[in-house]
Parts: structure tokens; C-alpha cells; sequence
């Protein structure tokens, strides 16, 4: 049987802006997205969502909206990290934790209305 999508353990390929309008003009200008597929290797199906996003919503609609990955990955990968790269990871560390800290107060004050809520009621 084959197995559709990426291999497990394979990482998602995402496409430049200017990547997806070449393929998208391409296809508008008669050739089929499966031509296209057999040449690049993306599936038609993107190609076809690609085409739909763009005709909607024009070029910004191909934009890449994904998110970047861990920012500490790039510092924890390196052996050896100069004393600047040292600082900056310490910087965006300690900017994590205290978005998680921010982002449990806010939970806990919801918490606490949600509780003095309850108790109003009874």
C-alpha cells in the first residue's frame, strides 16, 4: 500500500511566497496541476489550494503564516556559544518563562473569578 503524506519523522516543507506564484501563474496559464506535480513533486491538491488562495485573496494570501519554531533551539544546538550568544540565550529564556508566568496568573485570576462566581450563587 502507499503511504500518503510525508514520511514519519519527516518535517513539513513549506514554500516560499515566491515559489507558490510561479506554480499558481503556471497552472493559470493552462499548464495542469498534475504537469506541475510530475516536474516539482508537489502534490497537485496544494497546487490546486494554492491556485484557490490566491484567486481569493492574491499574493498576500500565499504568504507563509507558519510560525517559527523554538527560538532557544538555535543557542542549544551549539557547543561552543560566544559570550554574546551566552547573553542571549539567557535574554530569551528568561523571556519565555516569564510569558509562561504571565500566562498562568492570567489563568489563575480566572480561576479565582470563576471560584468567588460559584460561591455567590450557593
Amino acid at each position: 500500500m502507499k503511504r500518503m503524506g510525508r514520511p514519519k519523522g519527516g518535517t513539513n516543507k513549506s514554500h516560499r511566497k515566491e515559489e507558490k506564484l510561479a506554480l499558481v501563474l503556471r497552472n493559470l496559464a493552462g499548464e495542469t496541476a498534475a504537469d506541475l506535480e510530475r516536474e516539482t513533486g508537489i502534490y497537485h491538491t496544494q497546487i490546486h489550494k494554492w491556485t484557490k488562495q490566491y484567486l481569493e485573496g492574491g499574493e498576500e494570501a500565499l504568504v507563509n503564516k507558519r510560525k517559527p519554531g523554538n527560538p532557544l533551539a538555535k543557542y542549544e544546538r551549539k557547543k561552543n556559544l560566544t559570550p554574546m550568544e551566552q547573553l542571549e540565550y539567557k535574554v530569551a529564556k528568561l523571556e519565555r518563562e516569564l510569558l509562561k508566568k504571565d500566562a498562568e496568573i492570567v489563568r489563575l485570576k480566572k480561576l479565582n473569578e470563576q471560584e468567588r462566581g460559584d460561591a455567590k450563587r450557593k
